[in-house]
């Protein structure tokens, strides 16, 4: 970390901050019980998570350029905000209209909240420790994504009120929120740009074949992750009989492994170089699918689960890092191009919903092993970046 900002006091609510990132990862536990309340097919609930995720395309150069305007610590401030209005609307308003107009707070606030912070990370961190500082704020974030469906579960077992985890999630972002901001952190630190943000400067990007590349597998892993996250629950409710409050714990047993991976990502990427890192995760996140199109037995469904969430836990931090650092005088303008990326979550989601409706579950996770092999094909084009 640079001298100026080598101080925990800095560094910490900004890593916390990654928490409040993780907390749109609720959307794989709420849409089951949405399913369960409103009486929803598999295709209707499919698109509660792209109501979430749709907003990446929209607004992630339009936050790049408000970030030219207004610095990028500004930025992470009103995604937070948003954020947290987006939690209380279905707690305190529980009708489907208004669910899904909390999912798009949700979405837009995340949104922001992604285009802006990874940056502000890169002004804080040293180049050749920023994969790693990344990994370590998804190992953050994914603990958000790992405790959402057990509180979850918690809340509608033990208060007969799963929504009760709104209210958790929100103390934890106003926390966030006036640590973040009672912590000056320099204008020159949240600047560090070459000329202004625009759309075209930002599409434009898209000419470069690698940063093409790099977007679409931002596109797939966001894809893999949000599908994970709602097929999960229906894989081990159709494959083992399980009741949707039990399945509903499916979705942390893969955040738990990509908690896991994700730390252990944070001090391998130390030493390791990240193509090659890259490159051993996806070879066994395709033996791992392989196992889930096919078994039935409950140790193999849970540990192709568990080896899904470990190796792809590292792969948006990665991908991003190698975007950031391929043109480091074009930060904000990868951080939104990437970012628009995670828009994947929108487009992946519902095709594997409508695949799964069709044709079976396991055509779903068809889809996302086509995916993985992609970011593994992906992995051999950056080798020598």
């Amino acid at each position: 970390m640079k001298n100026k900002s080598n101080n925990l006091k800095v560094f910490i609510p900004v890593i916390l901050s990654f928490f409040v990132m993780g907390i749109v990862d609720v959307v794989g536990v709420s849409t089951n019980y949405i399913r369960k309340d409103f009486s929803l097919d598999d295709f209707a609930a499919s698109m509660i998570p792209m109501m979430v995720f749709l907003w990446f395309a929209i607004f992630s150069i339009p936050t790049g350029i408000l970030m030219n305007r207004i610095g990028r610590k500004k930025t992470v401030l009103i995604a937070i905000a948003i954020s947290l209005l987006s939690l209380l609307l279905p707690y305190l308003f529980y009708d489907f209209y208004v669910v899904i107009i909390a999912f798009a707070l949700l979405g837009i606030g995340n949104t922001i909240l992604q285009v802006s912070l990874n940056p502000l990370v890169a002004s804080i961190v040293n180049g050749e420790k920023l994969a790693s500082t990344l990994t370590f704020g998804q190992f953050v974030k994914a603990i958000a994504s790992f405790v959402g469906p057990i509180i979850a579960s918690i809340a509608a077992k033990q208060y007969g009120d799963w929504r009760l985890i709104f209210i958790v999630f929100v103390a934890v972002s106003l926390i966030a929120f006036i640590w973040l901001y009672l912590i000056p952190i320099k204008a020159d630190e949240e600047k560090e740009t070459t000329g202004q943000t625009t759309f075209s400067s930002t599409l434009t990007l898209l000419k470069d074949n690698l940063i093409l590349q790099l977007f679409l597998g931002i596109v797939f892993i966001v894809g893999i992750d949000v599908c994970m996250n709602t097929n999960t629950p229906q894989l081990l409710i159709q494959r083992l009989g399980m009741a949707t409050d039990d399945a509903a714990l499916g979705s942390s047993l893969y955040f738990a492994a990509r908690t896991l991976g994700a730390f252990l990502g944070s001090f391998i990427l130390m030493k390791c170089k990240p193509s090659v890192f890259l490159r051993i995760n996806m070879i066994v996140a395709i033996i791992a699918f392989a196992i889930i199109l096919f078994a039935a037995e409950q140790w193999l469904i849970f540990s192709a689960v568990i080896l899904v969430g470990f190796t792809c836990a590292n792969v948006f931090s990665i991908i991003f890092s190698v975007a950031l650092q391929y043109k480091p005088q074009q930060t904000n303008e990868i951080s939104s191009l990437m970012i628009m990326g995670v828009a994947g979550g929108a487009i992946i989601t519902p095709i594997a919903g409508l695949l799964s409706k069709n044709m079976g579950l396991a055509a779903g996770f068809g889809l996302l092993l086509l995916c993985v092999i992609y970011i593994l094909l992906l992995s051999l084009k950056f080798s020598k970046k």
